[in-house]
């Protein structure tokens, strides 16, 4: 295929040369990069990437086509793609479309033919900051002011654009558990192993009040993953607060932990440069045991802030790459949530027994 010119422009004035690869046109956002060898498509689809620019650090992406059973929401959520190898020939047999033409049809920008291993670099030692490409502006000073009119992700709330416009069901309602979920962004794949656990959920919209999701009956309540800032979601946190008070089981993943430690008086932070990949080890502090975890977030709970408060918040699993916060527990009440994703997808599923903990805990609450 004779792909046309791009430019990817980086807000310290870093740019670089490459072809076009998706829709011809113009995207901004925060540049970040995942580093997992597979799983492109529910990457995309992530509404954790929601407003970044992604690029992906395997070699090839597009080898094994698309289909729509592997999204993870109903669209692509990346604002941007960058990569090396973009093939739009797959070897799939059950492949539903080329790369390129899902990208077309989901009108996500990108460029190819770039040096994503320097790219990378550049990210770890300068960290995360937003940038821009273009498959159809040249002119760098032009670029560059269209650049300084994307925001910036420290301080962003992303959520609400992202989450349901109405709550809806899965499972079956007669099912042995309720679980209300409140949406934050949250994945297909989580709700599905709620559900493959005898499990009746409803997803409610980000800002559903306590009293509407009281409503619903819910033996158990979840916090989901989502993108932006957990420091500019208030509304999230005052509703975290009022599900810790309902003294029901409790379970966070990713900016739904971050929320859950909020709610505690923790903060959080924006990371350098982030977590996402499929090949983080955690260690389980409670167990003593390790495992492989997928990933992606730009923020993270504030280990200092833990130390002085651990009559509150208990710390259970920590990243054995750089020591962070991976999981905790609420002194005292059945709440805990963890910063990674365990219901994969894609990633290893070492962590899949933290939804079995939930369902135990609901269980044991239910008598």
């Amino acid at each position: 295929m004779d792909q046309p010119r791009a430019i990817l422009l980086l807000a310290d004035g870093t740019f670089y040369e490459g072809k076009a690869a998706g829709k011809t046109g113009t995207a901004t956002g925060e540049i970040c990069f995942n580093t997992g060898m597979t799983g492109y498509q529910e990457v995309f689809t992530d509404p954790s990437y929601f407003g970044q620019l992604l690029v992906t650090t395997n070699a090839h992406i597009g080898n094994y086509g698309t289909m729509k059973a592997d999204t993870e929401s109903d669209s692509v959520k990346i604002a941007g793609l960058i990569c090396k190898n973009f093939t739009v020939p797959f070897s799939r047999h059950i492949g539903e479309a080329s790369i390129q033409d899902y990208l077309e049809g989901e009108e996500l920008v990108g460029i190819s033919d770039v040096d994503t291993r320097q790219i990378v670099r550049h990210i770890r030692t300068q960290g995360a900051m937003n940038g821009i490409i273009s498959s159809e502006i040249f002119d760098l000073d032009e670029l560059k002011k269209l650049l300084a009119k994307a925001p910036n992700m420290d301080g962003l709330e992303l959520a609400s654009k992202v989450t349901t416009d109405k709550a809806y069901t899965l499972g079956e309602e007669n099912a042995k558990y309720r679980v209300a979920v409140l949406d934050l962004g949250t994945k297909k794949n989580i709700l599905r192993n709620f559900v493959k656990r005898d499990c009746f959920v409803k997803v409610f919209p980000a800002k559903t009040s306590m009293d509407d999701i009281r409503a619903f009956n819910p033996d158990g309540l979840f916090l989901s993953n989502g993108p932006g800032d957990p420091g500019a979601m208030d509304y999230a946190v005052d509703t975290a607060k009022a599900m810790l008070e309902e003294e029901k089981p409790l379970f966070g993943i990713c900016l739904g932990h971050q929320i859950l430690a909020r709610a505690v008086g923790i903060p959080t932070y924006k990371m350098h440069h982030g977590h996402r990949g499929i090949n983080h080890p955690v260690k389980n502090l409670v167990t003593g045991k390790s495992e492989i975890t997928s990933q992606n977030h730009g923020f993270g709970v504030s280990p200092e802030a833990i130390e002085k408060n651990l009559d509150v918040v208990e710390v259970t699993h920590r990243n054995l790459n750089d020591d962070t916060i991976e999981g905790i527990r609420i002194v005292g009440k059945p709440a805990f949530s963890v910063q990674y994703h365990p219901e994969a997808s894609p990633g290893p599923h070492d962590a899949a027994y933290l939804f079995d903990q939930f369902v135990d805990l609901i269980a044991e609450k239910k008598g």
